[in-house]
């Protein structure tokens, strides 16, 4: 192997791993549809029908979700908002054996960060071509596209669900090191403890889960709640035209900055985790929480942006 081929090596092999396609965990993402609902429920009424009524044209309307579509205990907004929220995790929920609507490598893209070289984004795209910026892009022309409403409805569930995974600033980077030659996998093999008395897990995992663990309805749609409070839509950062791309950049340098502290932060391997520093959790959990919100009211923002009346994803009304 000549010395330029051992140099690329890491980078050519850290190409090929798969990084974990977790996202913000299930309850989270559950969250960020509400959040998103609720923004166009005061915004753009006509356009959520609309959104709804796609939502019922799901191969899994009528399966899936269809207890949840029955529910007696709930309130028509309530089940129409629920519907939000499952279709935002939707696409965690079909990791299954086979199952054709199930594409791993949609969930991220690779921004490589090598504290020894300085600040470096490289877009390392997988060989399919396929990463969470182009899966985007794919989704949001099929539903501007003459398709049949179902599968408009897919492609909406994977427009949620991205629009929130490219939030997590995990999702979009992975750090190159001595201890990590090949890549750490978006925080997968960096192994860490919350405290001594702590068993060991990743970085990933732990950012994945910092805002919720319960999956009910009541408990994702308060946590949106209580993040539409803090972090109201008035004081997000406006853009004329919601640009997924930048977002990615962001969460770089979010991971970059803060989730790796520079370079800093120290990890384990194995069963072996490294205690966090004791303020990690308390500085992450408001970047966390100001990134979900943030997710929902930027969905809902491109649902509803008009150009040439068609809109950012192409809804009339």
């Amino acid at each position: 192997m000549t010395n330029a081929l051992k140099r690329l090596w890491p980078w050519l092999l850290l190409s090929m791993l798969p990084l974990s396609v977790c996202g913000w965990n299930k309850p989270t993402h559950m969250a960020i549809g509400a959040i998103t609902y609720r923004d166009l429920q005061a915004k753009s009424p006509r356009k959520l029908a609309r959104l709804v009524a796609l939502l019922r044209q799901h191969p899994d309307a009528r399966t899936r979700w269809a207890a949840t579509l029955r529910d007696s205990t709930l309130s028509e907004d309530d089940k129409n908002r629920y519907l939000f929220m499952l279709a935002a995790r939707w696409p965690d929920d079909i990791k299954e054996p086979n199952n054709p609507y199930d594409h791993p490598t949609w969930h991220y893209i690779n921004y490589i960060y090598n504290p020894t070289l300085g600040m470096a984004r490289t877009d390392t795209t997988l060989a399919t071509g396929e990463n969470i910026l182009q899966a985007f892009e794919h989704n949001r022309q099929i539903l501007k596209s003459d398709a049949a409403d179902s599968a408009k409805a897919i492609a909406l569930c994977w427009l949620l669900h991205l629009g929130g995974d490219v939030q997590q600033p995990l999702h979009t980077t992975a750090l190159i090191s001595p201890q990590f030659p090949a890549g750490d996998q978006g925080g997968n093999l960096f192994k860490i403890k919350v405290s001594m008395s702590n068993p060991t897990r990743n970085l990933h995992s732990l950012w994945d889960g910092m805002l919720l663990s319960t999956d009910s309805f009541d408990a994702a749609d308060q946590l949106a709640r209580q993040l539409e409070q803090t972090y109201p839509r008035r004081n997000a950062p406006r853009r004329r035209k919601p640009d997924i791309s930048a977002w990615s950049v962001e969460s770089f340098e979010l991971a970059r900055r803060l989730s790796y502290r520079e370079g800093s932060l120290q990890a384990g391997t194995g069963d072996n985790g490294v205690v966090l520093p004791s303020d990690y959790l308390a500085t992450m959990r408001p970047v966390a929480e100001q990134r979900v919100a943030r997710a929902g009211h930027r969905l809902a923002n491109g649902l509803r942006f008009d150009v040439k009346k068609k809109g950012w994803f192409g809804l009339r009304g």
